[in-house]
């Protein structure tokens, strides 16, 4: 099945091609019909009226036979023929057993209705004969009284027209009206393209602002030209993008405050969380030589100032990334002592296993690929179960580094959201250590070196793969 056009361009083209070929059929169908009948009805007349006048002619015995008079003779069939014949033309005259002709038709082509009509009467019906169409005048000369003559009732004539000409002119009157009917397609499709592409100029403007809108120039306007429908339109386009400009203004305004107020209480609280830093490694000093209950109360302290210093610190490095300042300060990095290097300084050095080549060396930044692999480590140290396995190997493209662990794994629904920032799976993890940032972190950090990051639920555990190209 051949498909539909869908464009509204083709369609528009189509519908006016359809109704100028409908139309132009109609006019040349009903055209032609009408032409034929004329033509048709004036042979018939023109007949009509030269065989009546000839037969009228007709001064010979025959056409004055009285009863009792005699038969007539075949001279004088042949003198009736001799007055209707003329050039083109077919004459046949018929007395009871006698036939005068002129002409190469005989009774055989007289149609048997025809014949019975002629009876004082002149009478007319059109026939094909050798491919030809002709028009046959039939009318009885004269009727002889009953018991007269036995062997006939009267003498009859029938005369053939060819319509040639008639047939000629109508075909001429055709192919007239089929080029005509071809120039009015032609011109209906023009005017179709033509009014197809006004109609669709500013649907294509249109077009073209609303892309120009969603890729960011929030200053598209259009200009208003009259007052139709599609000009009411274009105007609508406008309130709206004004209106969307404001909205996205705003919201921008807003978003640059949120997250310069998140900057500005980040690097605020630096300060006095250093000194709390320094006044709990002082407690926990002193934490083994306090009674149980003030101990528990100081390493609690500990534990939620270590939460804090973590999470100041993942919303200054979010806020750098927000911001547009965050870069990369690429070197030759050998990836298996970066890693080692990331586990020991944290102290995960025996609770890791490491599968990674020593001359396995890559361009990155060293600072970012660390935060990259203590984000994902981490964030399988506290949510997984050993073991947990970190495995680096070199691509043609560049480096893969996977982080599992072999725990419960994400839920299913989960998986979608793990690196939204505060994310946390589960209800029960709302006060789970970590900040909710970790993996958005690692995420912005592959992004930052044009690489890819990606998680998988395991039989058992989690899977997190990462792709950072050669630099």
């Amino acid at each position: 099945m051949i498909p539909l056009p869908t464009g509204l361009r083709a369609r528009l083209v189509i519908t006016f091609t359809l109704v100028a070929v409908t139309a132009s059929t109609l006019v040349a169908t009903i055209g032609f019909e009408l032409a034929k009948t004329a033509l048709v009805t004036r042979a018939e007349t023109t007949s009509l009226d030269l065989v009546t006048r000839e037969l009228g002619r007709i001064t010979f015995p025959v056409g004055k036979l009285r009863p009792g008079e005699a038969a007539p003779s075949m001279k004088e069939l042949d003198q009736v023929v001799r007055t209707l014949s003329s050039p083109g033309r077919s004459v046949l005259v018929e007395y009871g057993n006698l036939l005068s002709a002129d002409g190469p038709m005989t009774m055989k082509d007289v149609p048997n209705e025809l014949y019975g009509r002629a009876k004082q009467n002149v009478v007319t019906q059109r026939k094909v004969i050798g491919n030809e169409l002709w028009l046959i005048v039939g009318a009885e000369v004269h009727r002889f009284e009953p018991g007269v003559a036995p062997e006939a009732t009267g003498l009859r004539a029938f005369v053939f027209f060819p319509l040639h000409d008639e047939e000629s002119q109508l075909t001429t009157l055709r192919n007239t009206l089929t080029q005509g009917g071809a120039v009015i397609v032609l011109i209906a499709l023009v005017v179709a393209l033509l009014s197809a592409r006004q109609v669709l100029l500013p649907v294509r403007r249109l077009s073209a602002a609303a892309q120009a809108l969603g890729q960011g120039r929030l200053d598209t306007r259009l200009p208003v030209h009259g007052q139709d429908e599609l000009a009411e339109l274009t105007a609508r386009f406008n309130d709206a993008a004004a209106a969307l400009e404001l909205s996205v203004s705003e919201l921008r305004s807003l978003e640059a405050m949120s997250r310069r107020f998140v900057a500005d209480v980040s690097h605020e609280l630096r300060t006095p969380l250093t000194a709390m830093t320094a006044v709990a490694d002082m407690l926990s000093e002193e934490a083994g030589r306090l009674p149980d209950a003030p101990a528990e109360a100081v390493r609690l302290v500990l534990r939620e100032i270590g939460r804090l210093r973590e999470l100041v610190e993942h919303l200054i490095e979010v806020s750098r990334f927000d911001a547009g300042t965050a870069t990369l300060n690429v070197e030759p990095v050998n990836v298996a002592d970066a890693i080692l290097d990331c586990l020991e300084v944290r102290g995960w050095s025996d609770e890791v296993d490491v599968t990674a080549s020593q001359g396995l060396t890559v361009n990155l930044d060293p600072r970012r690929f660390d935060v990259i692999v203590a984000n994902l480590v981490g964030n399988a140290l506290k949510h997984g179960l050993p073991p947990v396995e970190v495995t680096a190997r070199g691509t043609e493209n560049g480096l893969e580094v996977k982080v599992r662990d072999h725990g419960k794994g994400i839920p299913a629904e989960a998986l979608p959201h793990v690196f939204d920032r505060f994310f946390k799976a589960g209800a029960g993890r709302a006060r789970s250590q970590g900040s909710g940032l970790g993996l958005a972190i690692a995420r912005a950090n592959v992004h930052l070196h044009g690489g890819t990051i990606s998680v998988r639920a395991q039989l058992p555990g989690t899977l997190f793969t990462v792709w950072l190209p050669h630099q």
